[in-house]
């Protein structure tokens, strides 16, 4: 079934074609959220929740906007950000050391799973200047503020700013040629 079909009948509240949806994309939505939250079970809890969220805001979606898995990923993403600054998950990581934290771009990936968004996400990202990878994994895939990443690297709160920009730019422009 072509997606913007199963994406109107998910729209209209069709159960089959949130099935098939969610199917096609949980394992991708759950493997983003555990990058950023770095606890399988809290992932899968969280991942649970977006799909709640999206059937219930499935008229929000907007496909002028942007494609549907990256609207998923959008509220995927913000919902792990805020788990990750509540209190008690702050303190519940307070004693980890930093080998806990492992890059998003170094994680082990089994492509015959992997959907082409997400292989398409890694190759535009990996193709990117280290400078471009550092501040994307920083504030899209761990969560960082902005200010957080200008300490992380040692660089001012403006340097932050203008590179997101710019990296976000020359990604979008990686996209157009894809």
């Amino acid at each position: 079934m072509q997606l913007d079909l199963l994406v109107e009948k998910f729209q209209k509240k069709d159960a089959t074609a949130f099935e098939t949806l969610y199917g096609m994309y949980a394992e991708n939505i759950c493997g983003v959220i555990n990058t950023i939250v770095k606890n399988e079970g809290r992932s899968q809890e969280i991942c649970q929740d977006v799909f709640v969220k999206i059937w219930n805001n499935a008229s929000s979606y907007n496909s002028a906007k942007g494609r549907f898995f990256t609207w998923i990923l959008n509220i995927a993403r913000n919902a792990a950000i805020d788990e990750i600054r509540s209190r008690s998950y702050k303190n519940e990581k307070k004693n980890l050391s930093a080998d806990y934290f492992v890059s998003v771009l170094e994680s082990k990936e089994d492509d015959s799973t992997t959907t082409t968004d997400t292989k398409g996400l890694k190759k535009l990202v990996q193709s990117l200047k280290k400078k471009c990878v550092q501040i994307i994994e920083l504030l899209y895939f761990r969560g960082y503020t902005q200010k957080e990443a200008a300490e992380e690297l040692a660089i001012p709160i403006g340097t932050v700013k203008t590179r997101n920009r710019s990296c976000i730019s020359k990604l979008r422009e990686n996209m157009e040629v894809e």
